[in-house]
């Protein structure tokens, strides 16, 4: 915030000085006589002129990014011709004339109307001349001068890159150069400090310095190991104004690593190793690892091993796994466990590579004891190897030798070994092997391309023990014989446009070959011979394996043609080659001015020149009968009416009602209005004729939902219900007439036990005391009459 603050006064400094100088620079040119020498009358009002020019034009200043509210005065035009009268208008052209610089015409006062960034542009050039305000007639030639634009730190330095990477080995001496960052400032350079850059380090002391004219990153303390640490990230500022209170600044971040040099020897992690290894076990097998670690990496912590002493040095070997840097010891003879029950050897491991600047740090080796325990077992067959990788080409005969397996029985008696496959890993029977001396054949024609390599499983047992039994795996790579020719890579069809120009390609095409990289690419492509020379196509070979199509003429016609095929022949580099002829399908279209397409189908043409007033004339026709049916199947589907009254036998609802009823005989005529039913548009106390348009139209009330004309029965009565419950100038008893009242004058009479109580029954009950204890309630409801008699 404080250096923001100082560098809005140094601002605002630096713009009253070009403003004073503005202002100097007007008064001089006040002062300075015009262009050319001006007018003067003699005694017989004789107009004489001078030779000898005025002033001479200098150039003016102006601030950048000025902000001010008025505009900039960047200077004064004036002639000594000029009388102060007005007859004199002045001009202003040039770069920037009218838009960034204006002109008062009368006055001469030149002024900057924008914001100007001399990053963007550092001066103008423009021209000033003298006219007569009445006439435009030029009074004095046209004369250029320069506006500069003057520089503020309005920029700060900026570094190349955002972020830096760099390597320095580990021990370097101090002031060892590691990297350099270079930072530039847009400001002008020749004007002031404002561009001048000082270099220093934020982050990474004490391990680095830097320089601070140059930029030079450089190591700063001694030894620095990179075992304990590797990678240090140092921030370096860049700051102008030569570096003082003010001045801008930028970052940006290096992140430095230390190489490994080899400063460190190999150690054993414990001074003895114990090995065991059984008396059956072959030649080759091995019977223990051991690890000297060292830090270094690379090949400086590449660690060989090797037997330097010891009783076992003629019954074992060492190695060196590079890929995990131990020492494999393995078994050189055979082992009699009654002869010999251990062994002891002598290890020493050794860096590959010393430096000869650290040989003081040495010796860079370290020795081991190890002690082989010989183990008397009884063992299943040993594979002589691991795994086995064999080869076998494709398309070889049936029967083919692919490889061989080999096991032995460490057991004294050696007993005999049998081979076979698991079939789990071979579920196609692709191959075979001999049980007594494990050679493995093909049973089938292998294809590369169909699966390149075949894992299998083969089994080792012996003969008088076939509990004893040893796996290996085994890895068949089918070799690659090129019996594939390449083809398109995909289903290719070009398009060119009737218009197209001659020499021009209008479609690549790619090649694919499933053989292998040997068999495959580089492809070649060509045309057929007896097409070589095709007047319409050519090829261009890409040789990337692509290939472009030309257009060999042009004018072409999709009325004469619009559909061309052209045969390429590709062939690969395999030995011997293979080649294949494939084929691509370009169609002409249509194309805008742009080469955009626009059809591609010929037919167009075609209909349009060949269509006759009489196919015309038919089509037509059958437009018009087509709308002519339309319109009578609209207006009899309009005409038709539905009947007005539903026809009994038609209505499902009476049928639904007369099962409902309970009947009450003739005289039930108040139960249910049935040809409410039929028209339930007659509940609303009017029946609205079908073949007239009704006066009004019955509102239901709100809340209910409507009956239509075709609904079932049931819905129909919920409705009525519920209209009848909810309005309040129904009586309440309306349902009870439905249910209670059953008329008078029906043969069977009432079936209702409303009035059992005061109507007299000639009904004899008393055979329900018969019907047992199940009955008995029922008996005591109806055999009461009798007992209340006989208490009376």
């Amino acid at each position: 915030m404080k250096e923001d603050s100082c560098l809005h006064a140094a601002l605002i400094c630096l713009g009253m000085l070009c403003y004073s100088h503005a202002l100097s620079t007007e008064k001089l040119n006040h002062l300075r006589p015009s262009l050319h020498g001006h007018h003067e009358k003699g005694k017989e009002g004789q107009v004489l002129h001078r030779s000898k020019r005025g002033w001479v034009w200098n150039q003016f200043f102006v601030i950048e990014e000025y902000t001010g509210p008025d505009p900039v005065l960047v200077g004064r035009l004036h002639s000594d011709i000029d009388s102060g009268d007005g007859n004199i208008k002045y001009i202003l052209s040039g770069e920037g004339a009218g838009i960034i610089f204006v002109i008062d015409d009368k006055s001469g006062n030149i002024h900057a109307t924008k914001t100007l960034d001399r990053e963007e542009r550092a001066q103008y050039t423009l021209t000033a001349q003298a006219v007569d305000r009445n006439t435009n007639r030029p009074l004095e030639p046209p004369s250029e001068f320069i506006v500069k634009v003057q520089d503020i730190n309005d920029n700060p330095p900026e570094f190349l890159h955002e972020n830096y990477h760099a390597n320095v080995p580990e021990r370097s001496n101090v002031g060892t150069s590691v990297i350099q960052v270079t930072a530039s400032d847009a400001d002008d350079p020749t004007y002031g400090n404002s561009a001048k850059l000082v270099y220093s380090i934020l982050e990474g002391q004490p391990y680095f310095s830097v320089e601070a004219q140059t930029g030079i990153i450089r190591t700063a303390l001694p030894n620095m190991d990179r075992e304990a640490k590797e990678e240090y990230h140092v921030v370096i500022q860049a700051k102008d104004m030569g570096g003082h209170m003010g001045g801008l600044s930028g970052t940006t971040k290096v992140t430095i690593t230390l190489t490994d040099v080899n400063d460190n020897p190999p150690k054993f992690p414990q001074s003895v190793y114990q090995m065991s290894i059984s008396e059956a076990s072959i030649p080759g097998e091995e019977v223990g690892r051991l690890k000297a670690k060292d830090p270094d990496i690379g090949e400086n912590g590449l660690v060989t091993y090797s037997i330097i002493d010891g009783d076992g040095v003629e019954m074992f070997e060492i190695t060196t796994d590079y890929e995990t840097q131990e020492g494999v010891v393995k078994l050189k003879k055979l082992l009699d466990f009654e002869t010999k029950k251990s062994y002891s050897l002598k290890v020493e491991a050794a860096n590959v590579h010393i430096d000869p600047k650290f040989i003081s740090n040495g010796p860079f080796k370290d020795t081991v004891t190890v002690k082989v325990a010989v183990e008397d077992a009884d063992e299943p067959p040993i594979f002589l190897a691991p795994n086995y990788i064999l080869e076998v080409q494709e398309n070889a005969a049936a029967g083919a030798v692919v490889g061989r397996v080999h096991a032995k029985d460490p057991d004294a008696a050696n007993s005999a070994i049998r081979y076979s496959i698991d079939r789990h890993t071979d579920l196609e029977r692709y191959f075979s092997i001999n049980p007594e001396d494990g050679y493995i054949k093909t049973i089938k024609t292998l294809d590369r391309e169909e699966i390149a390599w075949h894992n299998i499983s083969v089994f080792a047992t012996e003969v008088h023990n076939r509990h004893q039994e040893a796996k290996v795996p085994v890895a068949i790579k089918v070799l690659d014989v090129n019996d594939n020719a390449p083809k398109f890579a995909s289903t290719y069809e070009a398009f060119i446009c009737e218009n197209t120009q001659s020499n021009q390609p209008f479609i690549t095409i790619t090649a694919d070959d499933k053989d292998d990289a040997a068999n495959g690419p580089r492809f070649i492509f060509s045309l057929p011979p007896e097409i070589i020379h095709n007047p319409n196509f050519t090829l261009r070979d890409n040789r990337d394996n692509t290939v472009s199509i030309l257009v060999r003429r042009g004018g072409f016609s999709r009325q004469k043609q619009d559909l061309y095929l052209l045969p390429i022949v590709i062939s690969d580099g395999g030995v011997p080659p293979m080649s294949s002829t494939n084929t691509l399908t370009i169609r002409v279209c249509g194309c805008d001015s742009n080469g955009s397409l626009l059809s591609c189908n010929a037919e167009a043409y075609i209909l349009n020149a060949g269509l006759s007033t009489g196919a015309l004339i038919a089509i037509l026709a059958c437009i018009v009968i087509l709308l002519v049916i339309v319109v009578l199947f609209v207006t009899l589907k309009r005409q038709k009416k539905e009947p007005l009254i539903v026809f009994e036998e038609e209505d499902v609802r009476e049928n639904i009602i007369t099962y409902d009823d309970e009947g009450g005989g003739e005289e039930d005529t108040e139960a249910f209005d049935i040809a409410t039913l039929q028209n339930p548009d007659g509940i609303n106390g009017f029946i609205p004729r079908k073949d007239i348009k009704p006066e009004y139209q019955y509102m239901p009330r709100p809340g209910l939902r409507p009956a239509p004309n075709s609904v079932d029965v049931d819905d129909f009565i919920n409705t009525r219900i519920q209209e009848a419950d909810n309005d309040p100038t129904a009586p309440p008893y309306d349902s009870i007439q439905i249910y209670g009242y059953e008329g008078r004058g029906s043969v069977a009479g009432s079936l209702s036990s409303l009035e059992s109580a005061t109507t007299d029954s000639d009904l004899d009950y008393d055979y329900l005391q018969n019907w047992g204890p199940r009955f008995k309630k029922l008996a005591d409801l109806y055999g009461s009459k009798d007992t209340f008699d006989d208490d009376s």
